[in-house]
């Protein structure tokens, strides 16, 4: 069976890491795969919502270690070998989220750590189970956070926040993650996928055009200033409004109709 299931419900999709013999740790392989998928999902017009999770009792523990092992078997783990193992192989699934306008939430049940957490992190919202456990724990082994931890966490919890996760490398329960911000809702383990899913099937039910172009202002705004976000906002609001999006919302909004997007 294959490393990364994917499934679809309608038009959420599921993507899976499927190594739960190894906590769901992750190969070369599996971030290979989880990147080509994205990159396909995000042009196919099925596709207007994704879950990212992990099978059996872990979201991801992180790297596998072979990775690891075999770069120092090979005499690959040189200062410019990290570098490229990380910028060409590991960071493709970050870079390939940025680029993802469609909404993605991880539905985190048991271990998120290092790597995996900050998987976690790249998503759009985080909900997590009862049994989860979230940690930056790259400090814990001496080594600085790879996979962009430093750079999501701080905007999700703020910086003296996550200065103390990422400096202390301690483990972050469900209540805490909820309570931090770092979490969106907090489930039972057994219905963490079923509560994901029937928000995810919510998020798919809105007009597909408005939700990537509220989702791109979002992430667009927290890097300008006032006047350059209503600008753009504008702008959007503009073409919006032209869209066959908007007018099927209206015309099931006066027929008591669910709407029904067209695939475009």
């Amino acid at each position: 069976m294959s490393d990364v299931l994917v499934e679809r419900d309608g038009h959420v999709f599921v993507i899976a890491i499927n190594r739960p013999h190894k906590k769901n740790a992750f190969t070369l392989e599996v971030l290979e795969e989880i990147a080509s998928t994205l990159l396909r999902l995000r042009r196919d017009p099925a596709c207007r919502a994704i879950i990212l999770t992990g099978t059996g009792d872990s979201f991801c523990a992180g790297v596998d270690l072979s990775i690891m092992e075999g770069m120092r078997a090979d005499g690959s783990a040189t200062p410019s070998g990290w570098k490229s193992l990380l910028m060409d192989r590991v960071h493709k699934i970050a870079l390939a989220l940025d680029d993802f306008d469609k909404p993605v939430i991880a539905a985190v049940g048991g271990p998120a750590y290092g790597a995996g957490m900050d998987l976690a992190l790249m998503c759009d919202m985080r909900f997590v189970g009862a049994s989860a456990r979230m940690c930056e724990a790259y400090i814990n082994l001496g080594v600085v956070p790879g996979d962009g931890g430093c750079y999501y966490l701080p905007r999700i919890v703020g910086l003296p926040k996550a200065l103390e996760l990422l400096l202390s490398g301690r483990v972050v329960g469900a209540a805490e993650a909820l309570e931090i911000g770092l979490a969106n809702r907090v489930c039972e383990d057994d219905a963490l996928m079923a509560e994901t899913m029937a928000f995810a099937q919510i998020l798919a039910s809105k007009s597909p055009s408005a939700v990537r172009m509220i989702k791109r202002a979002t992430y667009q705004s927290l890097a300008c200033d006032l006047r350059t976000s209503l600008d753009l906002i504008s702008s959007h609001m503009g073409v919006v409004q032209s869209l066959d999006d908007t007018a099927e919302v209206a015309r099931a909004l006066k027929s008591g109709d669910e709407p029904n997007f067209k695939e475009q």
